[in-house]
Formats: structure tokens, C-alpha cells, sequence
């Protein structure tokens, strides 16, 4: 890996922007999320009665705390892109916007943002079947597109068609590249979104893991790709500041769905998308605790877990709300590291 002080003195001060922008604005928002009576709705007894005992007093904390974290590194990126054009050196150098790099990624992190924030709108006014919110379907296919565009750019205008499989080499896979794009982002998004259940939960794991990512790509010399990991860890890190228990603000859809996302075309950009499942291994674990409730039920008529996602089951067995926190943050570090490892290792990248 190349140490250029210069470079890292300007992911530094990106992140650390992001950090100052975004710590000033999230009681702003708070406050405003307040004035509207923009509260989290918890599920009734009858479809969820572990969660409802659990989480009743819960009720009402302001939700969309995810539109600061995605919407500071968006904002900053077009601010010093302005700095650029009407030439102020000293703020353009700072510019991490990129055709190669990030325009996608942020592009993606824009559009699945505004996607879950209309989700968590719909949700809190309990518009929509069950209570309120989107059909999943109507989620599952807003998101598919998303992913769906992202995937056509990497194939019909980059000819990116390969995928790099871990100490055995890159092997290209033709036209079964767009499905594998978007079944990673959607699996990726989803996956956040069931871990963000907890307060703080999904953010720790969010934030080990766009640390790994800023690695592996400043480590392919994706010097801009990595600023954006950065930046996004910046605004993250704020909003955990604002999210640990007991949390004045959750993330909603706008943030995990966004997060979730970005990171998967993240992955796909530096190629490890098959190092995403270690990287993010709270993630993949939450998600197959929920489908393997599914299918229990479905093939059994019992649960394998007193709720689900995992974190839900631990809290009913008696594990208090912190320890199931920072021992997920600690299991997340750990893999993300770890996955870090294998990339700088595999000879074959």
C-alpha cells in the first residue's frame, strides 16, 4: 500500500468534515423531526408480541436520522465540485468526485435514500398496507432498479463483466454479471436494514465496514473511492453520537437501505464483492436468522427463535439491549478486519 501524506492529509480532512457538518446538523434535524411528529411506529402485539413488549417504550423517537448521513457526503461532493469551478484551490483539492469512482456510488447512495425516505414517510403517517409504508414488493423492485441501473453502467458502458473469486483469480462471467450486481445490492441493503433494529446496531458494523472498504480501495489506488468510504464513516460516526442507547434518533430506511446499498456497489467497484459476506458478517447473519425463522415456520409450524432477526431472539432470552450492541460491534470488527486481511494476502488480486 502507497503512503502519500498528501492523500491521506485529504481523506482525513474529508472525513473529519463530514464528521464536523454532520454532528452541527443532526440536532437541527432532530428537533425538526420532533416538530412534525416524525416518530417510529412499533408493530402491535399481535404481529410481533416479543418486539412490542420489548420495544413499546420506544414509540415515538424521531426516525430519518439517515437522510444526515447520506445527504453530508452528497452535499460536500457538489460543494467542492463548486469550489472547482469558480477556482478556490484550497477547498476543490478536497473534491472526491469521480466518473471512474464515486459518481455511481453516489448516485446510488442518493436514489436509495430518497427510496426509503418516502418508505419512512408513508410509515410514520401510516400510510400503506399493515400499518403503513411500502408493499415490499413495491421496495424490492424500487431497489432491484437501482441496482439494475448501477449494473448497466458496469456492463454496457465499462464492459466490467468479471468478478474476482478470492486466492483462485478474476474470471469474467459475461451477461450473468447484471444479476450478480443486483442480488448482491439487494441482498446487501436488505441485510443492513434487518440488523437496524437495536440502537446503535447497524451503525457500528456500517462503520467497521466502510473503514475495511476505504482500505481495499485506497490499497487499488481508488484514492477518491476511499474519500467517499470516509466521508461516509464521518457523517456515520455523528450519527451514532446521536443513536447510541437510548437513542434520540433511529436511521430509518433512509439511512440503512441507503448505506446498505452504497456499501454493496462499493464492493463491486473494488471487486470483492465475494469478501462483502466476511466484511459485513453481522449483517449476513441477521438476514439468514430471518429467512431460517421463514422457513422453520413454513416447513415445521414452529419458530427455530423466539423473534427474529437474531438480535430480537437474544434481548427475549435476557440479554440486555448494550451487550447485544457492543458485542455485535465487536464481532463486526473482528470479520471486517479479517476480510481486510485476505484482500491484502490473496495473491491472486
Amino acid at each position: 500500500m502507497t503512503l502519500d501524506t498528501n492523500a491521506i492529509a485529504r481523506v482525513v480532512a474529508i472525513s473529519a468534515t463530514s464528521f464536523g457538518v454532520a454532528i452541527v446538523v443532526m440536532p437541527v434535524w432532530i428537533r425538526l423531526l420532533q416538530r412534525w411528529k416524525m416518530g417510529k411506529s412499533i408493530r402491535d402485539e399481535a404481529s410481533a408480541p416479543v418486539m412490542s413488549k420489548l420495544h413499546a417504550h420506544k414509540a415515538g423517537t424521531p426516525t430519518m436520522g439517515g437522510l444526515v448521513i447520506w445527504l453530508t457526503p452528497v452535499i460536500m461532493v457538489l460543494v467542492y465540485r463548486a469550489a472547482c469551478f469558480f477556482t478556490i484551490p484550497i477547498v476543490c483539492r478536497l473534491s472526491f468526485l469521480s466518473r471512474a469512482q464515486t459518481r455511481l456510488p453516489l448516485g446510488i447512495l442518493a436514489a436509495a435514500g430518497l427510496i426509503g425516505l418516502v418508505d419512512d414517510y408513508l410509515n410514520v403517517r401510516r400510510i400503506g398496507p399493515r400499518g403503513g409504508g411500502l408493499r415490499m414488493r413495491f421496495r424490492l423492485l424500487s431497489y432491484a432498479f437501482v441496482a439494475l441501473a448501477g449494473a448497466y453502467w458496469f456492463f454496457s458502458r465499462l464492459e466490467w463483466d468479471f468478478v474476482h473469486v478470492p486466492f483462485m483469480g478474476t474470471f469474467n462471467i459475461g451477461w450473468w454479471y447484471v444479476p450478480f450486481f443486483v442480488l448482491v445490492v439487494v441482498a446487501t441493503s436488505f441485510s443492513v436494514n434487518e440488523t437496524d433494529g437495536l440502537d446503535g446496531l447497524a451503525g457500528g458494523p456500517l462503520m467497521t465496514s466502510f473503514g475495511a472498504m476505504a482500505l481495499i480501495a485506497w490499497s487499488q489506488g481508488r484514492i477518491d473511492l476511499a474519500a467517499l468510504c470516509v466521508a461516509i464513516l464521518g457523517s456515520l460516526l455523528a450519527f451514532l453520537w446521536y443513536n447510541v442507547p437510548p437513542a434520540k434518533v433511529y436511521m430509518g430506511d433512509t439511512g440503512a437501505m441507503a448505506l446498505g446499498t452504497v456499501l454493496a456497489s462499493v464492493a463491486m467497484i473494488t471487486n470483492t464483492a465475494l469478501l462483502l459476506p466476511l466484511i459485513g458478517f453481522p449483517f449476513v447473519v441477521e438476514s439468514l436468522s430471518v429467512m431460517a425463522q421463514v422457513a422453520s415456520k413454513r416447513l415445521t409450524g414452529k419458530k427455530l427463535f423466539r423473534s427474529s432477526p437474531l438480535h430480537h431472539h437474544l434481548e427475549a432470552i435476557g440479554w440486555p439491549e448494550s451487550q447485544i450492541v457492543m458485542r455485535t460491534w465487536i464481532v463486526s470488527f473482528m470479520f471486517a478486519a479479517l476480510g481486510v486481511i485476505v484482500a491484502f494476502i490473496d495473491p491472486t488480486r
